[in-house]
């Protein structure tokens, strides 16, 4: 993997991990460390990597966007915000829910902000137990980004979304989970290692069909469901004519494991 100025990357076996890296500004996101995220989601696919994980240095997974100049180039948040979103945040926010790897998100610490949004971004959420979730955008005069917006509204409910959006509390590891926010809520110091475990398995797993199976379920949040029913037969045949599916029944047929290859 390249070496990067605002995140970290690296790679074992079919796994990368990809970390926010200023921890001396809490991680807090701004159009460069985006530029970076991107390129490094880029490079990882090109590298023919089956899973991402992504997570923080430090005790903060993301505080959210920088607010404030830093004297060493970074000028703060322009004027038009909405252009920062078309210029940054969007593009990162699709560029992820495209993908057709899995992605596993560690949330190491708190998560503000356009932060919670990468946060919730993953198809397995890890967060650690002093961990907390805030849609902290009202607090300063904002509205939610970078797909916050759907991403709560969509786990956990009209009435958990607007209360969350519009008092800009804390919500701590437990009650995210029983929101339905996050998947798994662990100790502090096993949440990366839980995290890379379980994108591990999902790298070993039929990739191709978990592409499938990550833009069928977003479809399905917004398609009735005949609609859905027709985008599993089309899938479903895609994926029945796989070398994955193939080797699948071999290996039953030969009482073994298969040995998927995203193919």
């Amino acid at each position: 993997m390249a070496d990067y100025r605002f995140i970290k990357a690296q790679r074992e076996g079919d796994v990368v991990t990809i970390a926010l890296n200023r921890p001396d500004k809490l991680n807090a996101l701004t159009p460069a460390m985006f530029g970076e995220l991107g390129a490094a989601v880029a490079e990882a696919v090109a590298q023919g990597a089956r899973a991402l994980v992504l997570t923080g240095e430090g005790r903060f997974f993301c505080s959210g966007a920088d607010i404030a100049p830093d004297g060493a180039g970074y000028e703060g948040l322009p004027e038009d915000l909405g252009a920062l979103l078309d210029a940054a945040y969007n593009p990162f926010a699709r560029q992820l829910a495209a993908l057709e790897i899995p992605v596993v998100t560690a949330l190491n610490g708190p998560c503000a902000g356009a932060g919670m949004s990468i946060a919730l971004a993953g198809d397995i959420v890890v967060m650690g137990q002093s961990a907390y979730l805030l849609l902290a955008f009202v607090n300063i005069g904002l509205v939610p980004d970078a797909g916050a917006t759907w991403l709560v509204a969509r786990s956990a409910g009209r009435a958990r979304a607007l209360e969350m959006a519009l008092l800009g509390e804390r919500m701590g590891a437990d009650e995210a989970k029983a929101a339905g926010l996050v998947t798994r809520v662990v100790a502090d110091d096993a949440v990366l290692i839980e995290a890379q475990a379980l994108a591990a398995r999902l790298a070993a797993g039929p990739t191709g069909a978990m592409g499938l199976i990550r833009r069928q379920v977003a479809a399905a949040l917004e398609q009735g469901f005949d609609a859905t029913l027709e985008i599993e037969r089309a899938n479903q045949t895609a994926a029945g004519q796989t070398e994955d599916f193939a080797e699948a029944i071999r290996a039953f047929g030969e009482k073994r494991k298969p040995q998927f290859k995203g193919r």
